[in-house]
């Protein structure tokens, strides 16, 4: 249920804790405000949403460890040089996030503004994952794999919860989505955001992760109390809203398969981060000249993607008289490799 304090951001809280109940009546509404918030707004903070928060605080403190790690020992976990592999240390300014474009001269006019992030992406770890993962040497970074692995379940659990609520609120049953998503072809990604100065960021000289939606089923994100993530405003497009961190939430949004799949019933929405608003309010030149540092950021990111040798069409409900369906058929791989083929 929202929280009041917060319904300015236009993003809704939904609290897990009453589908949980005995009570059916309640587990369909937790699925009704879940389906709206995504509907209209495209996120949700969620509470008691399955992952608790002593491991939440681990992951932060293994982001930090890796992170701290000289740069010689970070590139032992090199990301391939292949755009699809998307697995293993990325250093800054390696990644660029785009959106929806694809010709070569597009991707390099987006290239001329750096991503100034830092980040490292693991998938499942297992002989029959499409992608082996790329961890740092054990005795570099003892305990990091072992840890990750486990998260990646608790994840995955979580995941499942949020993909039936989901599919009831559609007025599916609660099973659709999981008969797509039983392979756990996911993805942690860690994140970096070193401390910049403020005036580079709000001159658009450089950007921590530019404006852009996320490519397959949902996105779990934990960000930490440093600030910069902005939505986009439901009513104004162009318009960036602050979504700061709320404690014991997990910032949960659409990502575009499911927009796609939905027939566009899901919101996939514009979001980026930029410098917190806290530090100074824009176009503020008195703070600018003084080269301000925007603190470092850390976030940890859990990228929920369809079985990537699933093909899914539009879900039931979401087309027929009157309403046509948007897209063809697509392959879960094949869109996924044609996304990251314009990052990298």
């Amino acid at each position: 249920m929202a929280i009041s304090v917060y319904q300015h951001l236009n993003i809704p809280v939904v609290n897990f804790a009453l589908a949980r109940t005995d009570s059916e009546e309640n587990r369909r509404r937790v699925a009704k405000e879940l389906y709206e918030a995504f509907k209209n707004v495209g996120f949700a903070y969620v509470k008691n949403h399955g992952v608790p928060q002593e491991v939440v605080d681990e992951a932060f403190a293994w982001n930090h460890k890796f992170f701290s790690m000289p740069r010689t020992d970070k590139d032992k976990a090199p990301r391939p040089s292949a755009s699809w592999h998307h697995r293993g240390y990325s250093s800054v300014g390696r990644e660029k996030v785009s959106q929806m474009i694809f010709d070569e001269a597009s991707i390099s006019a987006a290239r001329s503004v750096p991503d100034v992030k830092e980040s490292y992406e693991i998938g499942r770890d297992d002989e029959e994952a499409s992608l082996p993962n790329i961890w740092p040497p054990q005795d570099i970074l003892p305990g990091f794999r072992e840890f990750f692995n486990k998260f990646y379940e608790v994840c995955y659990a979580a995941e499942l919860e949020i993909l039936r609520l989901v599919a009831l609120g559609m007025g599916l049953e609660e099973e659709y989505f999981i008969r797509f998503h039983k392979n756990r072809d996911n993805q942690i990604r860690l994140l970096h955001y070193p401390p910049i100065e403020e005036s580079i960021l709000r001159q658009g000289k450089a950007e921590r992760i530019a404006a852009h939606t996320d490519y397959g089923t949902i996105t779990m994100l934990f960000q930490d109390d440093v600030g910069g993530l902005e939505v986009e405003s439901v009513n104004e497009k162009g318009r960036f809203i602050p979504a700061p961190y709320i404690p014991n939430t997990a910032v949960v949004n659409i990502a575009d398969f499911l927009m796609r799949w939905s027939n566009d019933e899901l919101k996939s929405t514009m979001h980026r981060v930029k410098a917190p608003p806290s530090l100074a309010a824009e176009g503020d030149e008195a703070v600018m000249t003084k080269n301000r540092m925007a603190k470092a950021r850390h976030s940890v990111v859990y990228f929920v993607g369809a079985d990537l040798e699933k093909t899914v069409g539009c879900v039931p409900g979401c087309w027929g008289p009157g309403r046509p369906k948007k897209y063809e058929p697509v392959n879960a791989m094949e869109y996924i490799r044609m996304r990251l083929q314009a990052t990298y």
